[in-house]
């Protein structure tokens, strides 16, 4: 049924900040990049900016999570670039790290490193 992770869509509310803000803490720039849309291929994941918010109401129900090789360091830099801290970091077993930041329009970025 489901095969993988292939696209993440985060809706702003700013394009052209949010793509700004998103090229400097992935240090990727975006593949696709026009007033409807911008999109990044991070590592062939395809992370997407949309700016209609038609029906997008405040809050997340769910959580994705970016696989980061150094969660502290990640979370510093998210801090320091805007983002908020919503779900600690904690070990949930196994050696395994997690944490959840909101990016500055709201949207969750779960974080998971090890295994």
């Amino acid at each position: 049924m489901f095969k993988k992770l292939r696209t993440v869509v985060y809706h702003v509310s700013d394009l052209a900040k949010a793509k700004d803000w998103y090229q400097q803490i992935t240090g990727i720039a975006p593949y696709f990049d026009e007033p409807f849309y911008v999109g990044f291929d991070i590592n062939g994941c395809e992370m997407g900016l949309d700016p209609d918010m038609t029906n997008v109401e405040e809050g997340n129900h769910s959580f994705v999570y970016w696989s980061v090789e150094d969660i502290s360091g990640c979370l510093q830099k998210l801090e320091k670039a805007g983002a908020t801290i919503t779900d600690p970091l904690k070990e949930v077993g196994g050696g395994i790290r997690v944490a959840v930041v909101n990016d500055p329009w709201g949207n969750a970025l779960g974080l998971i490193e090890g295994a």
